[in-house]
């Protein structure tokens, strides 16, 4: 009945999301709710969002790197705290597994998720100067793939639209 009603998806991330040995206390108002409360929902749309994002760069005639991608036109606080929590995702995977703790990769992603929304709503990622928009771009689809991975490990759909 529970995952008729709220799904597997938002099951699955609220069972994961609690440490072994806390206690769960299990809010079905929240796992109910389709908004930014919801921390399923929101790294969802952020993946969602980033995909759109991406589709825009892509018909606007900014083409995927080859390669190395130059990010050294990234500037802003927004961007570089996005790029350094990136760039932990080997550290947070790693001690994940070895302790045995999805829940850390369930945080972790939320976390992102906390700082792409915002950055999003800063900073325009496909504008006039081009270094910028393909760092942006560049930072857009390193988020999307630690996204999607990581809900993938956890079992959860990577939605490309929403």
């Amino acid at each position: 009945e529970l995952l008729n009603d709220i799904g597997v998806d938002v099951a699955r991330y609220f069972f994961l999301a609690r440490r072994m040995e806390a206690h769960l206390d299990f809010d079905l108002d929240l796992a109910r709710k389709e908004s930014e409360e919801n921390p399923v929902f929101y790294i969802q749309y952020a993946h969602a969002r980033i995909c759109s994002i991406l589709e825009f760069a892509e018909n606007s005639g900014i083409a995927p790197g080859v390669g190395k991608d130059d990010l050294s036109a990234l500037e802003e606080p927004e961007e570089l705290i996005l790029a350094r929590k990136l760039a932990v995702w080997p550290f947070v995977i790693q001690k994940a597994a070895e302790e045995r703790s999805p829940h850390d990769i369930c945080f972790y992603l939320l976390e992102l998720a906390r700082l792409f929304h915002p950055f999003y709503a800063k900073h325009r990622v496909v504008g006039e100067d081009k270094d910028i928009t393909r760092a942006r771009v560049a930072l857009c689809r390193a988020l999307k793939g630690i996204l999607a991975l990581g809900l993938g490990i956890l079992g959860i759909n990577a939605p490309e639209n929403m």
